[in-house]
């Protein structure tokens, strides 16, 4: 079993304080406002509204924003968002995909633009990056669901891909095409998962001592305070004694 990937808890930390956590459940209901008007309002018929409400339960947002966000979605007055992806280099060469919801394009590009100059990066061209990461569907598991062979028996009766198990919990792969699917196996194994979504998993990463985190960590938060930015994902790792001193 592969140590549980530094980068996917560093990405997928919840928040840094009660501001952060508010501005997650504002992207939270974007996607699933969004998920809803592109297709079923009922998830249990639109694959991708159950994975952004699963997403939404996952980090403990309130039933009732939940379903305001779905039925916000169903009112003439719902925002028209347009889904676009960045991509880029921050500091040390480290390579960012930065994915948007926006009803601006050219305020956001902007934004996004400014904010990687001022980071110490570069925004690049679409597809200048992408080719480093793949597309894939990740779900998470909490340590205490069962040791690794218990949760890779069910992620492979489950048709995921791979499991990497660790002291901090489990992370599941498998095609992206396939998380919906996945995913609602895994529950009725091991029931509700800490994080079900679709990610760009990294190739291959750039190892970073304390001054090149410290200096990717400032992008990556300027980043994700804006309110277009849905995602930020970058090919990175560090080790447990870099994560101690962040």
């Amino acid at each position: 079993m592969a140590g549980h990937s530094k980068w996917a808890n560093i990405q997928h930390r919840k928040g840094r304080q009660d501001a952060v956590r508010a501005k997650l459940f504002s992207k939270l209901s974007k996607e699933i406002t969004v998920a809803a008007k592109m297709g079923d309002p009922d998830p249990d018929k639109n694959p991708r509204l159950r994975l952004a409400v699963k997403e939404a339960k996952a980090a403990s947002m309130p039933k009732d924003n939940i379903e305001r966000a779905i039925k916000k979605s169903q009112g003439g007055d719902a925002d028209t968002y347009e889904e676009i992806r960045y991509e880029g280099y921050g500091p040390h060469g480290v390579a960012v995909i930065v994915e948007a919801m926006t009803d601006n394009r050219n305020r956001t590009a902007s934004n996004v633009r400014s904010t990687f100059s001022k980071n110490g990066g570069n925004l690049g061209e679409t597809g200048s990056v992408a080719f480093m990461f793949d597309r894939k569907g990740q779900v998470v598991y909490p340590a205490a669901v069962g040791d690794g062979d218990t949760v890779l028996m069910a992620a492979i009766d489950a048709g995921a891909e791979d499991v990497e198990s660790g002291e901090d919990g489990h992370v599941i792969w498998c095609a992206d095409t396939d998380l919906a699917a996945v995913s609602t196996a895994l529950e009725a194994e091991l029931g509700e998962a800490e994080s079900t979504r679709l990610v760009w998993k990294p190739q291959t990463v750039t190892d970073l001592d304390l001054d090149g985190a410290r200096a990717l960590f400032k992008l990556i938060e300027a980043l994700e305070d804006d309110d277009d930015v849905q995602t930020v994902t970058a090919n990175f790792e560090v080790t447990d004694e870099v994560m101690a001193e962040l």
